[in-house]
């Protein structure tokens, strides 16, 4: 499966919708999409992983760095995710602690 990302301004963020699997094949998409808006001066980015189907460790190298990113700019990088089979993921590498994980894309912003 094919990754897809859409991004759009809302509410003073830049909310990036990815749908698909984040594998080792398709995490370099995100990482250059993330690269990009930080480049263009984008440093608030909300994740909206609401249509992933499968999230590995490259995946989550990819958003890490990405937090990584935007915080030397002082931005922010945070979650959207309700997907239990996802969130345990987080949850047992301990990424809980690391990102703001939100239940909607209203309250990310």
């Amino acid at each position: 499966m094919d990754l897809s990302l859409t991004a759009r301004a809302e509410g003073g963020r830049t909310v990036i919708e990815v749908a698909g699997e984040i594998d080792v094949y398709t995490a370099p998409k995100l990482r250059e999409k993330i690269a990009a808006l930080v480049d263009e001066g984008v440093y608030h980015l909300v994740v909206d992983l609401e249509r992933v189907d499968f999230l590995d460790s490259t995946g989550l190298g990819v958003l890490v760095g990405g937090l990584k990113r935007v915080r030397t700019h002082d931005g922010s990088l945070s979650l959207v995710c309700t997907q239990e089979r996802l969130l345990k993921i987080f949850r047992i590498t301990g990424l809980t602690k690391v990102f703001d994980i939100h239940p909607d894309v209203a309250s990310a912003i």
